[in-house]
């Protein structure tokens, strides 16, 4: 199978390139090569240095192209309003652009990158009362150190449930607006063009070759830089939390396998799944995990801190990804994120 891989230069990108071609599979390398993912402007041997947004100029990439896996986005939150305009362009102008220079060229095969930031809060049930749709946490209980969500009946803390690919959709972060932007392009285009596509929504993947305390850094690379200096790592509210983290190599193998079923799929076939390891842990422990790896006895510091607009807990099901894409994590957070300690990172 011939396929291109937007992004293909970057910490996933890069996975899924090296799996499609130890499986005997051509790749067609993309990347913008943006300095703050990359610290470089130069794209790397056998890369095409181009701009997605720009996909309609690209002259002969797409020729013979099975399928593309677009990876190729800006991430992280979102600081400002102002980088309101940074997201829209690259990532929602860049995927319109890609499934229309895509279609231009009679390739109707996609794999999208998405995430779980699509869902805002995760999914919550009262042990009395059942399932809640809980409001925003207010201020003044944050403040007192009161980090649950409550039942807006009874006000007991609300337990967390695994969110599957029906739950609703809440994007919370400019970041998140895009990626839900750009699932609704791929199902419109599907629809239009009598194509074929998958979205992956990824969780919080970590693994070699994660950036380096920039934006485009996970919690976990975070923690690891504090430990590396000595320093506790700090974990914001009770650490509680509770999240899915998923290894890299995982990642780039769902994607193997979206792809395979995406070739073989029917005109008009569209679908998302949760790519998560099923092993859900909350951030203290991830931090605790880290501090392990690198041997270094430094307790997290529990700061009671708290950011507007995070989530308590997002935590998702991995039962329709292995269902129906065969996919299944291998590598588990408490054995991942030790090893994680130590791994090359990206500077």
């Amino acid at each position: 199978m011939r396929v291109l891989v937007t992004g293909s230069a970057g910490f996933i990108g890069g996975a899924i390139a090296q799996q499609l071609e130890d499986a005997g599979d051509e790749v067609v390398r993309v990347d913008l090569m943006l300095e703050q993912a990359h610290g470089s402007a130069h794209a790397p041997q056998g890369t095409h240095q181009l701009d997605v947004r720009e996909a309609g100029a690209w002259k002969g990439v797409l020729d013979g192209v099975d399928a593309v896996c677009h990876q190729a986005a800006l991430v992280g939150a979102g600081v400002k309003v102002a980088d309101l305009p940074a997201y829209a362009s690259h990532n929602d102008l860049g995927n319109a652009a890609l499934l229309a220079a895509m279609h231009e060229a009679g390739v109707g095969r996609l794999v999208v990158a998405s995430s779980m930031v699509v869902y805002g809060e995760g999914r919550y049930a009262c042990s009395e009362h059942g399932a809640q749709v809980p409001p925003p946490r207010r201020l003044e209980a944050l403040d007192g150190g009161d980090f649950d969500n409550h039942c807006p009946t009874c006000d007991r803390a609300l337990g967390w449930q695994t969110v599957d690919e029906d739950a609703r959709l809440d994007p919370r972060s400019t970041y998140a607006a895009s990626k839900l932007a750009q699932e609704h392009y791929t199902s419109a285009w599907v629809r239009q063009a009598g194509a074929s596509a998958v979205a992956l929504r990824y969780h919080n993947v970590y693994g070699p070759g994660m950036p380096r305390d920039t934006p485009y850094s996970g919690v976990a690379a975070m923690f690891r830089s504090s430990l590396e200096r000595g320093e506790a790592p700090r974990v914001f509210e009770d650490g509680g939390q509770m999240r899915d983290f998923v290894h890299v190599a995982d990642v780039a193998r769902a994607n193997l396998l979206a792809l395979r079923a995406v070739v073989d799929e029917p005109d008009g076939s569209y679908a998302a799944y949760n790519v998560c390891s099923g092993s859900p842990i909350s951030i203290r422990e991830v931090a605790e995990l880290v501090a392990t790896g690198t041997g270094r006895d430094i307790a997290p510091e529990v700061t009671g801190g708290y950011r507007l607009g995070d989530v308590r807990h997002i935590v998702a099901s991995p039962e329709l990804a292995r269902t129906e894409l065969g996919f299944s994590a291998e590598v588990t957070p408490a054995e991942g994120l030790q090893e994680f300690a130590t791994a090359p990172l990206r500077a």
